[in-house]
């Protein structure tokens, strides 16, 4: 039984499928095949009934999962005290928004309390963090949508998505009038696929009535700050974090539209391993920000 097969058995039973825990584990689905069907083979059990459409953990299954989980937390326990016996470090993985406009806030009072913790922080969009936590590559991750999968999730912050228009006469006639129909036939500028940004977007923009197909898609972006600055200079408009927008509308640069719609809240949360120990310096961090 080796540590590489457990990984490979850990991630089909989290992801219910072959073919998504080669894909988030970075492997070929023959090597996780060949993994599951080694483990079955040493222990004589069938740990997964599978067909064509459906997969389940058998009850010896359930039991090597559990098991698995607390070897494979030992080990890298073990590992992480070996690798930082002489200092103390924190790897966080965290989406666009909370990297600009909540993490900041949190390490400022955290650093103050824990001064000697080295930290490391990974930036990227929502899947990709949660992705990164589930390797073991950051010990936690602060993202725009609750994660699903072998991870736990726990709301920490709010927000709201808000229509940004340049500050321009037409656009505040509008936006006053909340001539949502005026609005949404001008180009768009969105965050590229995978942001939880971009997916609250367009599931407002659908509340609102409006088809994705007939949408006018000016650009598609990664960086929230282009889009602050294209809508400025009146590429389009763009539904953006109202947390992202606070500077920007505050000096007058954009104009802000809230829609007043429930659906356009947003959690921001905070995401970590199932079943796995996270370290003592990670633990210190989830509970400075539970208080």
């Amino acid at each position: 039984m080796e540590m590489k097969q457990l990984r490979s058995y850990i991630a089909v039973v989290d992801y219910g499928s072959f073919t998504k825990a080669a894909e988030k584990t970075y492997t070929s689905q023959p090597t996780i095949s060949a993994h599951i069907k080694a483990l079955e083979d040493e222990l004589g059990v069938q740990l997964l009934a599978r067909d064509t459409k459906n997969l389940r953990v058998t009850e010896k299954g359930r039991e090597l999962y559990d098991c698995a989980c607390g070897m494979l937390s030992l080990q890298q326990r073990m590992l992480d005290k070996w690798e930082n016996e002489d200092r103390k470090t924190l790897s966080i993985g965290v989406s666009t928004i909370p990297s600009g406009y909540i993490l900041p806030r949190l390490l400022e009072g955290f650093r103050s309390e824990y001064p000697d913790v080295v930290i490391s922080i990974r930036q990227s969009d929502s899947e990709e963090i949660e992705a990164a936590v589930e390797q073991g590559a950051c010990d936690i991750g602060i993202v725009g949508e609750e994660a699903g999968g072998g991870l736990v999730s726990e709301p920490i912050a709010e927000d709201k998505t808000v229509l940004i228009a340049p500050n321009t006469p037409a656009f505040k006639k509008m936006i006053k009038a909340k001539d949502l129909k005026a609005l949404l036939s001008q180009p768009m500028l969105f965050r590229e696929k995978g942001s939880a940004s971009r997916k609250s977007a367009e599931k407002l923009l659908e509340l609102l009535g409006k088809d994705l197909q007939d949408v006018d898609v000016a650009a598609s972006l990664n960086d929230q700050e282009a889009i602050k600055n294209l809508v400025e200079h009146g590429f389009g408009i763009s539904f953006i974090s109202a947390l992202a927008a606070e500077d920007r509308a505050r000096e007058g640069r954009l104009l802000v539209l809230d829609t007043g719609r429930p659906e356009a809240k947003r959690t921001f949360y905070l995401i970590r391993r199932k079943n796995v120990q996270i370290s003592e310096t990670a633990e210190d961090f989830v509970k400075y920000i539970q208080r």
